[in-house]
């Protein structure tokens, strides 16, 4: 029998909020599933994909990252891995740079056997580059089969890959197939195949209400379940707490109503979202945020989702003002190019770096297309499906790379190389 734990979507070095601590929060959820495969003594973490929440990961993340899968290869326990949309590079990935390190393998068309489980592995493709794809995969002779792949797989929300038809263009019959992209964990069966994601370990959006955690996945005759080749069991870690506040006010109700809601509940080192609805009298968030703090609350977010009408009859709205930058943003569908400068303008650049970063990457991007390149113009579907949300730091499903603090925009990752005959190989996809 062979145990893994199967994660993804750890998305390290995301400040959510513009927060530190909650920067250092993502990185912990990572080192709590290393911890865990340490003590249960698993076979192997999987991890699929978005490891980083940037493709230019910062010197802290990158040693947090390197110190947690030395633990891991301290105690023989090998990480695979592919990679996802959100750390796709345009050139070598760092899961190359920890593969040459000896502590990752990167999961490819060849496949990776630990005790009697072949994995192979599939990087996150642009939607317009997966009809090149030829799903051709080497043999193996292990008893079982696993594909660790990044991306919106059917029959699961905002789906653009046709599973059913991966599986069976796929050279190698797989038992199971493990995903990551989407932040909701599930389990289907796709053509008597076992399709699972296991969740992100860390609420990357007010969305994201249910615990967060990770795939335990069983192969062989001997699996837990003692009736299949796979079993999957979803594994819960402690993470810190999101506190929902969400008051309705009646006529002439305001901001003590508001208060008296945020005291029903311990906001002790919390994210606090507070959404306001019903009637009553407009509120000032920034009171209410305030005095969520003043209760201990690490970051309060609040929305106003009334609309009130003024003497003038001129509707305004108090929701949050980044908010409606957001949505206005994803309203206007702009290209990926034009999406990076507004990463750089709305990130937190100083000022004086702002017209070189622009510089740069434009010039990385001509550079890109001149070397036959592809970006995709627009995002997957339903990968900003809750580009609005409240606090809309990222969507449920996943998002592209953003600035620190705002909505991803669903950066695709870099398009594969065409082979000679203009299909993509999956080695091409590396």
């Amino acid at each position: 029998m062979t145990r893994i734990i199967h994660t993804g979507d750890t998305h390290i070095g995301y400040r959510q909020y513009h927060s530190p601590q909650r920067r250092a929060d993502f990185l912990d959820a990572f080192e709590r599933v290393v911890a865990d495969a340490v003590a249960d003594d698993v076979d192997a973490v999987v991890h699929a994909g978005d490891l980083f929440q940037d493709r230019r990961p910062d010197l802290p993340d990158l040693l947090g990252v390197l110190s947690a899968l030395r633990e891991l290869d301290d105690a023989g326990i090998p990480f695979l891995a592919v990679v996802g949309n959100h750390e796709s590079t345009r050139g070598g990935q760092w899961l190359d740079l920890f593969e040459s390190l000896g502590l990752a393998t990167r999961l490819g068309a060849e496949p990776v056997v630990v005790g009697d489980t072949a994995f192979y592995g599939l990087d996150h493709v642009p939607v317009s580059q997966r009809d090149k794809l030829d799903y051709a995969f080497a043999p193996h002779d292990a008893g079982t089969a696993a594909l660790v792949s990044h991306g919106l797989f059917e029959p699961f929300a905002h789906a653009d890959w046709d599973t059913e038809e991966v599986l069976a263009r796929s050279t190698v019959d797989f038992d199971a197939v493990l995903l990551g992209d989407n932040h909701a964990p599930g389990v289907e069966t796709v053509a008597d195949t076992w399709v699972t994601y296991c969740g992100s370990t860390e609420r990357a959006s007010a969305t994201e209400r249910d615990e967060r955690g990770y795939n335990l996945v069983s192969f062989g005759p001997d699996a837990d379940a003692g009736d299949g080749v796979v079993d999957i069991r979803r594994r819960t870690i402690e993470t810190r707490p999101f506190v929902f506040v969400e008051p309705e006010l009646g006529p002439a109700e305001g901001i003590d109503r508001v208060r008296d809601a945020v005291r029903e509940h311990d906001a002790a080192d919390a994210v606090v979202i507070v959404s306001v609805t019903g009637d009553g009298d407009p509120i000032a968030p920034a009171a209410v945020e305030e005095f969520a703090s003043e209760r201990g609350a690490l970051v309060a977010r609040v929305t106003d989702r009334r609309e009130v009408e003024t003497d003038t009859e001129l509707s305004v709205s108090f929701a949050d003002p980044d908010e409606a930058v957001r949505e206005r943003v994803a309203e206007l569908g702009l290209s990926e190019p034009a999406l990076d400068v507004d990463d750089v303008v709305r990130g937190d650049l100083p000022d004086s770096n702002v017209r070189e970063e622009v510089k740069r990457r434009v010039e990385e991007r001509l550079a890109d297309d001149d070397a036959g390149g592809t970006d995709e113009t627009t995002a997957p579907a339903g990968a900003d499906e809750d580009a609005a949300d409240t606090d809309a730091e990222l969507d449920g499903s996943t998002g592209g790379e953003a600035a620190e603090g705002t909505e991803p925009t669903g950066e695709p990752t870099e398009a594969p190389t065409d082979g000679d005959d203009g299909q993509l190989t999956l080695g091409d996809s590396r």
